[in-house]
């Protein structure tokens, strides 16, 4: 089993885990290309964690609220793009004939919290 990426470990004890729920869009509101579009289309929401950590976290996303019309398939990806030490994107995407009414997603990142002895040779 080949995976993309190597296991991320953490060599100190103090760890930070930061978590949230956003609306990524509600397009049935007023209209918008989700709803109403076809074809290839994306949206972005910028995260920024409560606090920075030492390097980039691994962050976790999922969909939390669902709301989609049933007519043609449920076709969707949300990933996390361009994660950082103080935030990074939630990215949705749909394509073809899928309607999408409003989208809610949940993160959670796990990483280490800069030391009181760390130095920043910057």
């Amino acid at each position: 089993n080949e995976r993309d990426t190597d296991m991320k470990r953490l060599s100190n004890h103090l760890i930070g885990i930061d978590q949230g729920d956003v609306v990524l869009f509600a397009d049935f509101e007023d209209g918008g290309d989700m709803w109403t579009g076809s074809g290839a289309r994306e949206r972005r929401r910028t995260v920024t964690f409560a606090r920075a950590f030492r390097s980039a976290p691994a962050v976790h996303v999922s969909v939390s609220l669902w709301d989609v019309d049933t007519a043609s398939a449920m076709r969707a990806e949300v990933v996390a793009e361009n994660i950082t030490r103080t935030g990074f994107e939630i990215v949705f995407r749909t394509w073809l004939d899928t309607r999408i009414a409003r989208i809610r997603a949940g993160w959670l990142a796990i990483g280490e919290l800069p030391h009181e002895d760390d130095w920043d040779i910057s």
